[in-house]
């Protein structure tokens, strides 16, 4: 079973994460409140955190950075983060954060599939508001749609 785990306060951000990667061998699991990830993946041990940008308590950049932080300590074992952005002008501070990966809104299912699936596989998926995406890893190159 493959663990997700999404931090957003928008009912939205919700069920569209959970109608485009939830299923029987996938689970999403959700914090309404960024300062609830940390003990929430020490407990889960997610597979993949997905972190909208802004967040109640503590929006996807911080939750990335106390992420990355706390498996650089050796007390959370690393794992994939996808940051999911407002705007392109974003891209800066999730770049700054490490994030595995980032998606532009509005969101839709195929991208989600897609970022998730690159992130799970050990790779990186990052979109500018072009719709060009550069993954890395096992699906590597350029795309535009």
């Amino acid at each position: 079973m493959v663990e997700l785990l999404l931090a957003t306060d928008a009912d939205w951000i919700f069920d569209l994460v959970s109608s485009a990667l939830a299923g029987e061998d996938a689970r999403v699991n959700r914090v309404g409140d960024g300062r609830h990830v940390l003990p929430a993946a020490s407990e889960l041990k997610p597979d993949l955190v997905i972190c909208d940008l802004q967040v109640v308590g503590m929006g996807g950049v911080a939750i990335c950075h106390d992420l990355r932080l706390e498996s650089g300590a050796g007390r959370l074992a690393r794992c994939p983060v996808l940051i999911l952005l407002d705007r392109e002008a974003d891209i800066y501070i999730a770049r700054k954060s490490e994030a595995d990966g980032w998606l532009i809104k509005p969101l839709d299912s195929f991208r989600l599939r897609m970022a998730s699936d690159a992130l799970l596989g050990g790779g990186s998926y990052y979109e500018s508001s072009q719709r060009q995406r550069l993954v890395q890893g096992p699906q590597a190159g350029l795309v535009s749609s």
